[in-house]
């Protein structure tokens, strides 16, 4: 997956660092954690500029936040909870689990989209509950904004400062990012075979 993440941002520049972002919340297995770093360490040796590639992930992974969002404010928590009933098997979810998750949007709100936006597979997930809850979009994308522009500087400054020191690091986060995307294929389909009829509502 590294040399796959290399290759983009050598070719695309700031549109392959945008791409790679937005490919990162639509979905989740590809890595901002590698991104964002090897876009740093590529802008600390001087080939892009640290402020554009900040600009460019911020701006990839608003765009796939804004995706989830319409999704959940298009189908709507009991038009979700039917097809969780329905199809349960393969979404991996049950009608109660979206239930919950709207019921935890509706107490948390504003700051359950500015800090999800900086936790790890939350950050893709977040936006639904926010287009069920129908969060205004003005202010979704406000609070998202500011969540996805730290965790994008943060990880891209840490990429510039590990300036040579970074291919070494690469070295372990290239197997540790494959071992991660293998162990969220792995929980998927063992989530898929275990899956019983009693855990679903209107079945």
């Amino acid at each position: 997956m590294f040399d796959w993440i290399t290759g983009i941002i050598a070719a695309g520049g700031y549109l392959g660092i945008a791409f790679l972002m937005l490919a990162e919340n639509v979905f989740p297995p590809i890595p901002s954690e590698l991104v964002m770093p090897l876009a740093g360490f590529v802008a600390g040796s001087g080939e892009l500029n640290l402020i554009g590639v900040v600009v460019a992930g911020s701006a990839g992974s608003l765009a796939g936040a804004a995706f989830w969002y319409w999704v959940g404010r298009r189908l709507g928590i009991a038009r979700l909870q039917r097809l969780a009933a329905r199809h349960g098997r393969w979404l991996t979810v049950t009608p109660e689990e979206i239930g919950r998750a709207s019921d935890w949007f509706d107490r948390h709100g504003a700051a359950a989209v500015l800090l999800g936006r900086m936790v790890p597979a939350v950050r893709t997930f977040v936006s639904v509950p926010a287009g069920i809850a129908r969060m205004p979009a003005w202010r979704f994308c406000a609070y998202s904004a500011v969540g996805t522009a730290a965790w994008s500087s943060l990880l891209a400054v840490a990429g510039a400062l590990l300036g040579r020191n970074y291919e070494l690091v690469s070295a372990w986060l290239d197997p540790v990012s494959t071992v991660i995307v293998v162990a969220l294929v792995g929980i998927y389909l063992w989530r898929v075979a275990t899956w019983r009829p009693s855990e679903r509502s209107g079945s």
